[in-house]
């Protein structure tokens, strides 16, 4: 695709009906030829909108009015390649246990969990939580996670973790306010919750920080993996993480990933990590797949507002 073609892409794909202004940020760009073109001159994984708009957003920049952001990442285009050349997207949406909760809770317990792309850790916390499905509420405390599931009892008992640990090419610390300001930038700019959440969550973390090491999906990730407990449950999982990826890492991650002990999370876009007969997606807005050990479990919406449980 274009770069044009990924702007449109994201803003009625992704952006319409979330978030508005980043609706009409990325359609803007995609018919913004001085843009574009500034874009062209960035690496292909250097192009995102989610990272322009991010950055633009960490340097102060407008990001409600396209005529405004045009006008500042112009003028401001150095300081702004600059940053997306050493930043990524690197979303901690804790919001997105809600989506894990179910398959973690029907694990043998207890568990240790390791997250692939893990950027500061905040979704290793699953069992710190309270959760929302509806009428449903589990666990106690702050954050509580809201998620509209379909087709899906919820679970009755938070999982069991004893040993949780990242691995990021470039984790973050909660208690670097850099590093939150960084989190803070890359949440949509109407998502006032989702900023309540990273604050609630990152405090939960800081109270016991997770293990978080500097490393590679692939070289990395079996010594890592080798840390964990006996008598737990490993389960490495990961969450919009592998469209960063090169395909080629991709597929050795998979196979490396398919021979660890344990069990394995994904939830990834489709067209990222493809499955075997899936259902048809929903219509509309842009759906991941959650699914334990290759097999499709449900779809889910990128935030963890939402999840569709495939039938037997």
């Amino acid at each position: 695709m274009t770069i044009a073609a990924d702007y449109a892409d994201f803003g009625v794909g992704e952006a319409r009906d979330v978030s508005p202004a980043y609706e009409r940020l990325a359609l803007a760009v995609a018919d913004d030829d001085e843009l574009l073109a500034l874009l062209g001159t960035l690496p292909a994984a250097k192009r995102q909108p989610n990272l322009l708009f991010g950055v633009v957003r960490l340097l102060g920049g407008p990001v409600e009015d396209p005529a405004e952001f045009h006008d500042y990442a112009v003028a401001n285009w150095p300081l702004v390649a600059a940053e997306m050349r050493v930043r990524a997207t690197q979303t901690n949406e804790a919001g997105r246990c809600a989506l894990l909760l179910p398959v973690l809770a029907g694990l043998p317990q207890p568990l240790a969990l390791l997250e692939v792309g893990a950027s500061a850790g905040l979704c290793l916390y699953p069992d710190r939580y309270a959760y929302r499905y509806g009428d449903h509420l589990l666990g106690t405390g702050e954050p509580v996670l809201d998620c509209a599931a379909t087709g899906l009892t919820p679970p009755a008992r938070l999982p069991e973790v004893v040993w949780r640990a990242g691995l990021d090419l470039n984790p973050l610390r909660v208690g670097d306010p850099a590093d939150i300001a960084w989190l803070d930038a890359v949440i949509w700019p109407e998502h006032a919750h989702r900023r309540a959440r990273l604050r609630a969550a990152a405090a939960v973390a800081a109270a016991e920080p997770p293990l978080l090491l500097r490393g590679d999906l692939v070289d990395d990730l079996p010594a890592l993996a080798g840390q964990a407990p006996a008598g737990a449950t490993l389960v490495v999982f990961h969450s919009s993480v592998l469209y960063q990826v090169p395909a080629s890492r991709r597929t050795a991650f998979v196979h490396l990933v398919r021979g660890l002990p344990g069990h394995w999370i994904s939830n990834e876009a489709p067209e990222v990590l493809p499955h075997d007969d899936l259902p048809e997606p929903p219509g509309g807005a842009r759906h991941n797949v959650l699914a334990l050990d290759g097999r499709p479990l449900a779809w889910t919406r990128g935030h963890g507002q939402s999840m569709i449980w495939f039938g037997d």
